[in-house]
């Protein structure tokens, strides 16, 4: 007998959008650059190899974040113990509405995401480079 799903992504995703800051393409690309913010990329790298980045990105796996936060873990990354604003993006905006609620909800702040994604950043123009593949 197949587990029946309580609470399905998209409720997941209207409560995140509720509790978190999305931004447009053209507030994230006012906020590019700037050394008080750190953008965050959440794509695999497969993603990055295919689609390219977004120059001076952190480059955090979606399934690495909690661990990458907490300062009590034995992988966390200092880049999440600065005193900065964390925007968070992934290809499409569904796992950075996401991962910003659980930043959030773990004391990073100030945190937002980028409503469309990288999708919606390359379609925008915002800068762009290629990602050589690993070997």
């Amino acid at each position: 007998m197949p587990q029946t799903i309580t609470t399905g992504y998209k409720a997941l995703l209207a409560e995140a959008e509720r509790e978190i800051e999305t931004l447009s393409v053209d507030q994230a690309k006012a906020l590019y650059g700037r050394d008080d913010v750190v953008f965050v990329d959440l794509r695999d790298p497969r993603e990055l190899e295919r689609e390219g980045k977004v120059p001076g990105a952190f480059h955090c796996p979606r399934g690495m974040l909690e661990f990458w936060i907490d300062p009590e873990s034995p992988y966390h990354k200092p880049v999440f113990a600065e005193d900065k604003t964390f925007v968070f993006f992934c290809a499409g905006g569904l796992r950075s509405a996401l991962s910003a609620q659980t930043a959030q909800k773990m004391g990073l702040k100030p945190v937002a995401h980028i409503e469309g994604g990288f999708g919606a950043w390359k379609k925008a123009e915002g800068a762009v480079e290629a990602v050589k593949p690993r070997s």
